[in-house]
């Protein structure tokens, strides 16, 4: 009952007994004495609860809140305040892998309910559960093209994907023997006709692109899967899932693979993580998918239930050979996106979205009347852009942080700035009036 309690003397005596020994001294007996630590350890003294509670608000006080215009991956998109809540319910903030179905149908039917709505978002067959983040996702679709060919141990991805996205793909690929290409990029997006000739060379598994690039661009994908199908090759597509809700799917695109992170469906930035990444694919496909399924089933009295579905892929069937090969409560993170997509609706998911491409374009409207930022390519963009600036990067960035704005990622002599639809005009109005100075 007090099973978070510290042992009493008799709790010591017993265990003592049942191993042998008659006093934690004797225990401990093989410890070298040079190697023992002899002193008082560095404990503080013990504090009430609202001291404790002072305490951790006088040091969550140094922490400086900047006003982001930030992404490149992770954007400062609204979280409704139910969401924590519902997320601290011990039932889901303690849950494991659901294998035994018996005790687990709430956490299954979540997910089943999370890759129902994946899969919509994307325009795919399927979705799976418990990727870590973007990134590794994006890894687990290169490996997943090169086990689907069989033979191919050569990848493509667009140059204008996110550089952090290429740095973990290239890590996987030095260990799974395969070879990484990236196209060049031609005035900021990529170029069908040097994809046509790459996979004319052969030995090509797939080829995976970004939507929007790490620049912001919306590329038009038109005759990629069309040339990468003629060559037996896959279509990959990594995603930022928000978009999706405006732009058009990996579906229509006609990708086999559909990657990315789910951060943006809510999920606040909180230093880097925990996020969740996606991935959806065809039907033909879900054999070399990795990850949990959840599936739909009837039980024995004809009732709906959910099961974990192709256990053949999990590690406790299967071990070494098994392609489930991610299996931490990533849960928890997609119960996150469920509930938010849910709260939101088709429509909400649009009208956020299309603040943010509102919002990032207005505020580069006013950046350009100022004469002194102009946009590195002249493509279409979402809620996210690259700027060069006429002037000291360091300087501009600097007064940004001074008046509390964290002004985008730097690059060389310019900015990717994005706008989600949490800044406000007053916000964009003062961003502006500070970079014109």
């Amino acid at each position: 009952m007090f099973k978070y309690f510290p042992h009493t003397q008799d709790d010591l005596k017993a265990m003592l007994e049942k191993v042998g020994v008659d006093s934690l001294d004797a225990l401990y007996s093989q410890i070298p004495e040079s190697i023992r630590f002899r002193g008082d350890y560095k404990i503080p003294s013990e504090m009430s609860e609202m001291e404790v509670r002072q305490l951790f608000e006088k040091l969550g006080s140094l922490n400086k809140q900047l006003t982001c215009f930030a992404g490149m991956g992770v954007y400062d998109h609204y979280t409704p305040s139910v969401i924590p809540q519902l997320l601290q319910r011990s039932e889901f903030l303690t849950s494991y892998t659901p294998y035994q179905a018996e005790i687990s149908q709430g956490t299954l039917h979540y997910i089943f309910e999370y890759q129902s709505m994946m899969a919509e978002l994307t325009g795919m067959d399927i979705s799976n559960a418990s990727m870590y983040d973007g990134t590794t996702a994006a890894a687990e679709a290169m490996m997943m093209a090169v086990a689907a060919s069989k033979k191919a141990r050569r990848v493509l991805i667009a140059g204008t994907m996110s550089p952090l996205t290429v740095k973990v793909m290239t890590r996987y690929a030095h260990h799974q023997g395969i070879e990484l290409f990236a196209l060049h990029i031609k005035d900021g997006v990529t170029d069908l006709e040097e994809l046509k000739a790459e996979l004319a060379k052969g030995d090509v598994a797939g080829m995976m692109v970004q939507q929007p690039n790490a620049f912001g661009i919306v590329e038009d994908y038109t005759g990629f899967a069309e040339a990468c199908h003629e060559q037996k090759a896959l279509f990959m597509m990594n995603c930022v899932a928000a978009d999706l809700a405006v732009l058009k799917t990996p579906g229509e695109w006609g990708a086999d693979i559909a990657v990315g992170d789910g951060q943006s469906l809510g999920i606040p930035m909180q230093f880097g993580g925990p996020y969740v990444g996606y991935m959806c694919c065809t039907e033909k496909l879900i054999r070399k998918m990795p990850g949990r399924i959840v599936g739909m089933t009837k039980d024995n009295r004809d009732q709906r239930a959910f099961v974990l579905t192709l256990q053949a892929r999990e590690q406790h069937i299967r071990r070494q050979k098994a392609t489930s090969n991610i299996c931490s409560n990533q849960s928890l993170m997609a119960l996150f996106a469920t509930i938010y997509c849910s709260l939101m609706g088709k429509q909400g998911l649009k009208e956020a979205a299309q603040l943010s491409y509102a919002g990032a374009h207005y505020l580069w409207d006013e950046l350009k009347k100022t004469g002194r930022f102009h946009l590195v390519f002249d493509q279409p963009f979402f809620n996210e852009f690259y700027v060069n600036y006429d002037g000291d990067i360091e300087t501009l960035y600097q007064r940004f942080i001074d008046a509390g704005i964290l002004g985008g990622v730097r690059m060389e002599n310019g900015l990717i700035i994005a706008v989600t639809e949490k800044r406000t005009k007053e916000e964009i109005d003062n961003f502006v009036k500070i970079a014109a100075l």
